[in-house]
């Protein structure tokens, strides 16, 4: 079950004294919120907003939303990192999941003996404070086991979608990685960063399965994206609106490469960004978008949608450049 931390919600409202907060976080948690802002009223007596809108990550704090209530505080909760704050209004609060993995870790440790010698452990937010006790249960079985250090926003073991300094920085040191959570979003990008052998827990059903063939067919649509947009002509350049998804620099950065290459380019701003949405662009060959590399490489779209990584394998192979390894890089912005 989600546990999320109201006591620390609690303390800040009481050191802050807000007229009224915003809860924001992923959506899956929403029906948790709603107990959390009955709470917080019921103690208070101030308003307590639940934004219902997607929410990504820490890059996708909606703190416009906030803003738009006249909230004073942010509560982004469940997408836990290394900072508690970002500026002055958003609070991050842990939520993390009380499900056991030892059932799971055993099974797993025990069918992978003699195949590894030294595993990485990795995971999401939400289950950080199972690492040490997965750690354990493999030590028993013989296994060396790392833990790579956070960098940046990423604590120690933790990956985000797009983001895995603590895989990266060991990744000549294991020869597979544990990802505890049941995420093919956190785990299959591990897997095509490092090209290792990576194995994702399941602990709701005690199951659990490697990603790397799953990353592999995501790997191959990407780089089918970047050779079907080598003969466009015409390139929209998507600048993501969402806060931490806001890249303007990197896109003109792009917008001058692209040029430079006889290329036109049509600069675009969007929230959110969809097939349905890019559509309504007329004339443009294909897409690049500088918001989230997941985007392009997790959905479908009718015309080629590039990530930055991808973008600049594009750039590469204009200039009859090898374009090997592309996504083997620690952060794919």
């Amino acid at each position: 079950m989600i546990k999320i931390d109201e006591k620390r919600i609690f303390e800040v409202i009481e050191q802050r004294k807000p007229r009224s907060v915003a809860l924001n976080g992923a959506e899956a948690l929403i029906p948790r919120f709603q107990d959390v802002a009955d709470h917080i009223t019921e103690r208070f007596g101030i308003q307590a907003y639940v934004i219902g809108d997607t929410c990504w990550g820490s890059c996708d704090l909606n703190t416009h939303a906030a803003d738009m209530l006249g909230a004073d505080i942010l509560f982004s909760i469940g997408h836990t990192v290394a900072m508690e704050t970002f500026g002055e209004k958003v609070v991050m609060i842990n939520a993390f999941d009380d499900v056991s993995f030892d059932t799971v870790a055993r099974k797993c440790a025990k069918e992978l003996q003699g195949k590894y010698k030294t595993v990485s452990l990795l995971t999401d937010s939400q289950h950080l404070e199972q690492v040490e006790g997965v750690k354990k249960i493999f030590e028993e079985y013989g296994y060396q086991v790392i833990i790579g250090r956070g960098k940046g926003q990423l604590l120690d073991a933790q990956v985000f979608g797009c983001e895995f300094y603590p895989a990266w920085n060991v990744q000549r040191k294991v020869d597979a990685y544990i990802f505890l959570g049941q995420s093919m979003f956190h785990s299959a990008s591990v897997a095509m960063a490092t090209e290792k052998p990576t194995f994702m827990l399941d602990p709701y059903f005690e199951e659990y399965s490697q990603v790397n063939e799953f990353a592999q067919g995501l790997q191959k649509r990407a780089i089918l994206a970047i050779y079907k947009a080598l003969d466009a002509e015409r390139i929209g350049l998507i600048i993501g609106l969402k806060e931490g998804q806001f890249a303007h620099v990197r896109a003109l950065e792009l917008k001058k490469e692209f040029e430079r290459l006889g290329k036109k380019v049509q600069l675009i701003a969007l929230t959110e960004i969809t097939d349905d949405r890019v559509q309504i662009f007329k004339g443009i060959d294909a897409f690049v978008q500088v918001a989230c590399p997941r985007i392009a490489t997790d959905n479908h779209f009718k015309k080629p949608m590039l990530s930055v990584p991808q973008a600049l394998a594009l750039i590469k192979l204009l200039k009859k450049e090898p374009i090997e390894d592309f996504l083997r890089i620690q952060h794919w912005l």
